[in-house]
């Protein structure tokens, strides 16, 4: 261990270690300030090959030579973050979520995701330290805690971590922070989904017919054959629905309770088939609620669904048509699937609204390779044929 002599309430001193990540081993440093606060953050890739090591790798010397650096800037108080804020945890929360309101202007759906996780998750655990006292070793306890506990799935915890690390990044903008803190903190393995369970069309059709309504069919076909998510097709309104020209305009989202744009922040247009054409059709022959603003899935007194209420009404037409247990947003997935057979990937993606080509590639799997053996075979159709000889078998 490097120790300074400083005058100061305790020594400042440190220590360089290794660690082995997904990434690859790593030097990470770990000191402590006048004040007593502990800090810890990453130098850098090991470099455990031989000879000099490449830009950006380091050495048990090198990591040490960045250490007593560190070292020498805390005794001369020139370390940011060496020097208290005076803001606790519960005030950059804040300060974060009116700047992602007001100066991000982000989604409403986002900002309700944001508010929930400080309401439920960050401040009964963070919420009254100081914002400087929020440390690696801190966030990693409550990490632990939450996993011990098994209340959250790894995909939720990631998601916490990675709005804790935007509460920081602001934070360490706007007050001398000596860094985030979340970037130190390994985030939960996930398995990687190796298939998507999805409907067939019979059992779609099996769906509607188990309905409670018309209208409820016709959210369920609708969804299973456009891929439209729950928020858009709440959101759907006649004059969205093209007839003549077989297509559904997507221009808007309607979750937790609020209307907003679709999830990409861009609409776009889906072909209709036959069969939701028929059934948009059907539903407009109702008596009420059929102007072009008015909204093509509504409640009794026409303004939106319920998203809970619809959910639980498919669950209860799903068990009655004896389906298996899949979500209502596997009837996207369902379009999604059958889709790839026969389309351009790229163009599943504008249908589909993703923002990501990524995340169309997990249809990928699904689309037919019929011709795939045939495109092969004349890729070696310079060699001999051979004979097909059973005699000649070992």
């Amino acid at each position: 261990m490097l120790e300074a002599s400083v005058v100061s309430d305790q020594p400042v001193s440190g220590h360089v270690f290794r660690m082995d990540r997904r990434r690859g081993p790593q030097w990470y440093v770990k000191y402590r300030l006048p004040d007593g606060r502990q800090q810890q953050k990453r130098l850098g890739p090991a470099w455990t090959g031989r000879g000099r090591p490449p830009a950006g790798y380091l050495t048990k010397r090198t990591a040490e030579a960045a250490l007593r650096e560190i070292l020498s800037a805390a005794r001369e108080g020139r370390l940011p973050g060496q020097h208290r804020s005076g803001v606790t945890f519960a005030d950059a929360c804040e300060d974060f979520l009116r700047w992602v309101e007001y100066d991000r202007r982000r989604k409403r759906s986002t900002l309700n995701d944001y508010r929930s996780a400080v309401r439920a998750h960050f401040l009964p655990a963070f919420g009254a330290l100081p914002l400087e006292d929020v440390t690696v070793d801190v966030i990693d306890r409550w990490r632990a805690g939450v996993v011990a506990e098994a209340r959250l799935s790894p995909r939720s915890i990631n998601k916490l971590l990675t709005i804790l690390h935007g509460i920081f990044e602001r934070a360490r903008r706007v007050h001398p922070l000596a860094g985030n803190p979340v970037a130190e903190v390994e985030k939960q393995p996930r398995k990687r989904r190796v298939s998507i369970d999805v409907y067939s069309s019979e059992e779609v059709l099996a769906l509607v017919r188990s309905a409670a309504s018309e209208q409820d069919g016709a959210i369920y076909l609708t969804a299973a054959f456009t891929g439209l998510r729950m928020g858009e097709l709440l959101a759907l309104r006649w004059r969205d629905v093209d007839f003549e020209l077989s297509a559904v305009q997507v221009r808007a989202s309607y979750t937790h309770r609020q209307l907003d744009t679709p999830k990409n922040r861009t609409g776009r247009t889906v072909p209709m088939i036959d069969a939701v054409a028929t059934a948009l059709a059907q539903l407009e022959q109702r008596p009420y609620f059929t102007r072009p603003d008015d909204l093509v899935f509504a409640s009794a007194v026409g303004s939106h669904l319920d998203d809970s209420a619809l959910r639980r009404r498919y669950k209860r037409a799903r068990g009655a048509a004896g389906l298996r247990p899949l979500r209502f947003h596997d009837l996207r997935h369902t379009f999604g699937t059958h889709a790839i057979r026969t389309v351009d990937p790229r163009e599943l993606q504008e249908w589909m609204g993703h923002a990501d080509f990524a995340t169309t590639q997990i249809y990928l799997s699904y689309k037919p390779r019929a011709e795939a053996a045939e495109r092969l075979a004349r890729a070696f159709d310079t060699l001999p044929v051979l004979e097909r000889n059973s005699s000649s078998a070992a």
